[in-house]
């Protein structure tokens, strides 16, 4: 979602200037690697194994959805060589979601100077915030359910 909205938000730009302007985004686009639409999506992707991994099977078994996790595991093996490796994928994820941040709270940001694709900018912002915050908490619950909450529970006789 963050990768699609910031695509479109770059088409529109691109879309509503003069040819002259084009050639000059184009410099500046090949210049700033992280507005790269195919680096969005390749960390949307490797930031989706901590979902598969880790949050995603705590939260159907919590629902009484057991079966489906079990069928998930027996139809895509990968699943448990990512359950396998679970700290290497939080970690990955974690580096990749304070990238993210970066990416989305860097200096000098700016918007562009017309009033409507202003707004789509700001639009585009917001919604990379909210995306971001949602993947925050979904990462948080993938590493208490799969690496904190057995040693509590040991660690607290339940």
């Amino acid at each position: 979602m963050y990768s699609v909205l910031m695509v479109l938000c770059r088409v529109h730009q691109s879309s509503r200037k003069a040819p002259a302007t084009r050639e000059k985004v184009a410099v500046v686009d090949k210049a700033n690697w992280q507005e790269k639409p195919y680096f969005r999506w390749l960390t949307l992707f490797i930031t989706s194994g901590t979902l598969l991994c880790c949050a995603l099977p705590i939260v159907l078994v919590t629902m009484g959805f057991g079966a489906a996790v079990a069928s998930m595991n027996v139809n895509n093996p990968g699943l448990a060589v990512l359950a396998e490796y679970k700290i290497w994928t939080l970690g990955l994820s974690a580096l990749l979601l304070a990238f993210l941040a970066w990416v989305i709270w860097r200096p000098n940001q700016v918007c562009p100077v017309s009033s409507e694709l202003a707004t789509y900018c700001q639009n585009a912002k917001r919604w990379n915030q909210r995306v971001f915050w949602i993947s925050v908490v979904i990462w948080s619950m993938g590493f208490f359910f799969s690496v904190l909450l057995l040693p509590l529970r040991q660690f607290f006789n339940v």
